[in-house]
């Protein structure tokens, strides 16, 4: 990754463009791309307990913000590591458990579009691709080491984000002497540490002997959930611009829109709060997803116009981005059927 690239949003250079938001976003599971070839019982049990608890959020925002409440689900595929795959194996096979469940899906994403995504304008495809990954990288800012004079580089230029300070293990000062070892510390304890190391990216070799930038699960998560929150602008225009779904798969996952609308009458992709239901072994995944979110400066006029919105609604809207976002984990406890006679 080119460290030198930065990414800007500035008021005097670009307008922004508001958005319309859903009140509520339910991402309705993630699974990795193995699970979604292994085979149906695993996405089924899932989304059999997915669906209830849709219809059971969605209750619950039409109580807080009136029948008329605005509530979209989506569903996000794996494939950015899972790219040489075929889309209509996956996708009928996902869609087609989702409808037997009665899980209703509005929009359909995919993860490679969390690091590059084509530019559409005004509904049309310019042919020009966003580096969201890497604009996004721009905008993370590790926090300060305590008692430095800040002339060493932070570590989050070689791709890795801690909530705190390293052991002394870790420490280049330490290479040529032997000091007193110092356990890692994480900045906002409360009694106790809890120390968290991500690798956001890392640099790999393609097989023409070329580098290029391997972006992690974790930091395309998080580009994710910064989409689904209404967060993120490439030349003050918003980068999500769902398209309708046509009339079969394309050959390639590449050739798709990052988003599809599967839904038409769908409430905005884009949401106030996101809400996402996950099986149980993502837990790790979405702790570094709410360490880097926190890390993760955003656009000033951006956070503005939402909160703005949020306001014109009656509604107050924190200006973190982890305040708006929540997780619930699904376990893989299942009821078999009854067999007669057994």
């Amino acid at each position: 990754m080119n460290g030198a690239t930065v990414y800007s949003e500035a008021a005097e250079q670009v307008q922004v463009a508001g958005v319309n938001f859903a009140h509520l976003s339910i991402e309705t599971g993630h699974f990795y791309m193995k699970s979604l070839l292994d085979g149906e019982d695993k996405i089924r049990a899932h989304f059999q307990r997915v669906a209830r608890l849709v219809e059971l959020h969605t209750a619950e925002a039409r109580a807080e913000y009136g029948p008329s409440a605005r509530v979209s689900t989506c569903f996000l595929v794996d494939d950015y590591f899972g790219s040489n795959t075929n889309p209509t194996e996956v996708l009928d096979k996902v869609l087609g458990i989702a409808e037997k469940c009665g899980l209703r899906i509005d929009y359909l994403a995919r993860e490679a579009g969390c690091w590059e995504t084509p530019l559409y304008v005004d509904g049309r495809l310019t042919g020009q691709q966003i580096p969201l990954a890497e604009m996004v990288a721009s905008w993370v800012v590790a926090e300060p080491l305590k008692q430095t004079t800040g002339r060493r580089p932070p570590d989050v230029v070689s791709g890795w984000l801690c909530n705190g300070r390293r052991s002394s293990e870790h420490d280049s000062e330490q290479a040529m002497q032997v000091a007193e070892y110092r356990r890692p510390e994480e900045f906002a304890r409360r009694e106790h540490t809890i120390f968290l190391d991500i690798e956001m990216w890392n640099t790999q070799i393609n097989k023409d002997g070329e580098e290029h930038t391997r972006w992690s699960c974790p930091f395309l998560a998080s580009i994710w959930q910064l989409l689904r929150l209404g967060m993120v602008r490439y030349e003050g225009r918003a980068v999500v611009e769902p398209q309708p779904r046509g009339d079969c798969w394309p050959a390639s996952w590449w050739e798709m829109p990052s988003v599809i609308k599967l839904n038409p009458q769908a409430a905005p992709f884009e949401a106030y709060r996101a809400l996402s239901i996950l099986p149980r072994e993502y837990v790790k995944i979405e702790h570094a997803v709410q360490t880097i979110l926190d890390h993760i400066v955003i656009d000033q006029e951006v956070l503005a116009k939402a909160i703005k919105r949020a306001d014109g609604e009656g509604i107050t809207m924190p200006r973190e981005v982890t305040g708006r976002l929540s997780h619930m984990f699904v376990d893989e406890v299942v009821k078999r059927p009854r067999v007669e006679g057994a």
